[in-house]
């Protein structure tokens, strides 16, 4: 059996298997893109073959046609005219293979797309799904509430780290401080040397202002004292 004989019987048999897988399909309702794709490829493969089988042929042709030359110059025409008539074949199928390659990808981006649009689908009713228990409000009264516990805790962790149980005396830490100042001048002047000795006595733990207060109110009560003593 020759190699056309073997093709075309590959063809029809295809083609016959494919009839048959179609009437089967169509009477499911029709081929899935993914069939059909698959049958597209098939048919390019086929095509595909063909274009090799008709380029050797056509390369045979030429080298029948330079064999005989001028020799043979009726068998030499007779080789041309098939190459030409196998050129044109060829030409035929490229452009074929041009069509089902075009439809191939546009069924293939088709394909894809429907498969995008149908994920996306799906997320679209899960995200509802989600969302269908949540309520707007009850959200911006829970993150309210959240803010306020917040700013309680913040209060309460201040309050605990803050100062507790200690109030001084501030005329007490004052007298105290002068009393400081009064042993470091002492210190200081006995280190000098040569000078006359401080007194030993301990300056007024007061204030000025506080020690013409008490002063007053010592004149005050010696005053009270003399017209108690007059009255009597």
């Amino acid at each position: 059996m020759s190699k056309i004989s073997k093709l075309f019987k590959g063809s029809s048999s295809s083609s016959s298997s494919s009839s048959s897988k179609s009437k089967h399909h169509r009477s499911r309702g029709g081929a899935s893109p993914q069939e059909a794709i698959h049958r597209l490829r098939e048919t390019e493969e086929m095509l595909t073959k063909k274009q090799e089988y008709l380029e050797n042929r056509i390369q045979q042709e030429i080298t029948i046609a330079k064999k005989h030359g001028t020799k043979n110059k009726k068998a030499a025409l007779q080789a041309l005219k098939r190459k030409k008539r196998l050129e044109q074949q060829l030409t035929q199928i490229d452009g074929t293979l041009s069509t089902i390659e075009f439809q191939r990808e546009a069924l293939e981006n088709s394909h894809t797309n429907t498969e995008v649009l149908k994920n996306m689908g799906y997320a679209a009713k899960a995200m509802k799904q989600v969302h269908q228990n949540m309520d707007i409000d009850k959200i911006e009264d829970m993150m309210q509430d959240i803010t306020e516990q917040q700013d309680v805790a913040q209060e309460i962790s201040q309050a605990i780290s803050g100062s507790f149980g200690e109030t001084f005396d501030e005329d007490e830490l004052l007298a105290e401080l002068e009393e400081l100042q009064q042993e470091e001048l002492e210190n200081s002047m006995e280190s000098m040397g040569g000078l006359p000795s401080v007194p030993s006595s301990k300056l007024p733990s007061s204030r000025p202002g506080q020690r013409a207060t008490t002063k007053k109110r010592v004149e005050d009560e010696d005053d009270m004292h003399m017209l108690a003593s007059w009255a009597t």
